[in-house]
């Protein structure tokens, strides 16, 4: 199924640029970092899927890590949702592409409905609550808004809130994503790439699956308790590359009967059968961080044979929302590969 509408994905870009953000930069994720490395598939990744990064040897890949904000300012220790574009190298000249987040489920299970989410989670006025109305937040079992940060006069959270409160499908990510902290290094968190994919076996057979990057080093998060840093991921990435390099195993999680195949904002159950895919290794940050990262387009439908897009809405319309947030940025086109 094709969902592709490029007017659609014109008008979700223009919704989710902030204020505070840039038309230079991607309307989310503005702020990041690129690096490089390579990924060797595990023993048993053949056995799985006849994708060319699956069948062995070691696959160059480019990476870009990210704030999920939109604001063109770094603000590494605030709670954000952060990123991990990863692209694989092919030994063709062909590439694909896994973009992925440290929020295990979206907001919307369509692009209608992420624009209604968009559009109600523009980032409005700070107001801080008082102690009273955090109590009776408590008493009725729900979060209470937090105080801001130091020079935070903006945010998203109350309308995104009030949204998740009037709709079902939005309120895990919406909770999750308000609660989810500041890593210690854009290498302690895990990323998910959120929407099901179909992937291929050597033996035709066809399966439902959905990716995760778990980092090597353990997942870590900051202090809350403790003032907020500001601008230390990238640095902290720079300092530990030059010392060793930084791991990700690729797992993957094979949906069954039953499970959301094409909704983004629906988890899978926990004891899903997971397959261990590869080894990520990540040795050097990139040198022309222009254009090895700001000017770099990845998007999640550039897929090789062996590998297809669900029927996951959100999924076909970030084609073209990928592609048109490129286009507005002036950034280099994507070299689709298939998909």
């Amino acid at each position: 199924m094709n969902m592709s509408d490029p007017g659609l994905a014109e008008t979700l870009v223009q919704a989710l640029r902030r204020p505070d953000g840039s038309t230079d930069l991607r309307p989310v994720h503005s702020v990041g970092i690129g690096a490089s490395g390579s990924f060797a598939a595990s023993h048993v990744a053949a056995n799985y899927c006849t994708a060319t990064h699956f069948q062995g040897g070691q696959i160059p890949v480019s990476l870009r890590f990210s704030n999920g904000s939109g604001c063109a300012v770094a603000h590494d220790g605030w709670s954000d949702v952060r990123g991990m574009a990863t692209r694989f190298h092919l030994p063709d000249g062909a590439a694909t592409d896994l973009i992925a987040m440290t929020l295990p489920e979206f907001f919307a299970p369509t692009p209608e409905t992420f624009l209604d989410f968009a559009r109600a989670a523009a980032p409005a006025p700070f107001k801080t609550w008082s102690p009273w109305q955090k109590i009776r937040a408590l008493l009725k079992l729900t979060i209470p808004m937090r105080d801001p940060y130091p020079g935070e006069t903006i945010r998203p959270d109350e309308g995104a809130m009030r949204f998740a409160d009037q709709n079902g499908y939005a309120q895990l990510g919406v909770f999750q994503a308000a609660t989810i902290g500041a890593p210690e290094s854009y290498v302690r968190a895990s990323y998910h790439a959120v929407h099901t994919f179909i992937i291929t076996a050597p033996d035709g057979t066809r399966r439902w699956v959905r990716f995760t990057w778990q980092p090597i080093a353990g997942v870590l998060n900051t202090n809350p308790l403790e003032t907020p840093r500001d601008e230390y991921l990238q640095q902290e990435l720079r300092q530990r590359l030059a010392k060793e390099p930084a791991r990700f195993s690729l797992m993957m999680t094979i949906g069954e009967t039953g499970d959301a195949l094409d909704d983004p904002t629906r988890p899978w159950p926990p004891h899903r059968i997971r397959v261990m895919m590869g080894l990520l290794t990540i040795d050097r940050v990139a040198e022309d961080q222009i254009t090895d990262s700001e000017k770099l387009s990845f998007n999640p439908c550039l897929l090789t044979d062996g590998i297809e897009a669900s029927d996951d809405p959100i999924l076909q319309i970030r084609k073209d929302v990928y592609e048109t947030s490129s286009r507005l940025r002036d950034a280099t086109p994507c070299p689709f590969a298939g998909g």
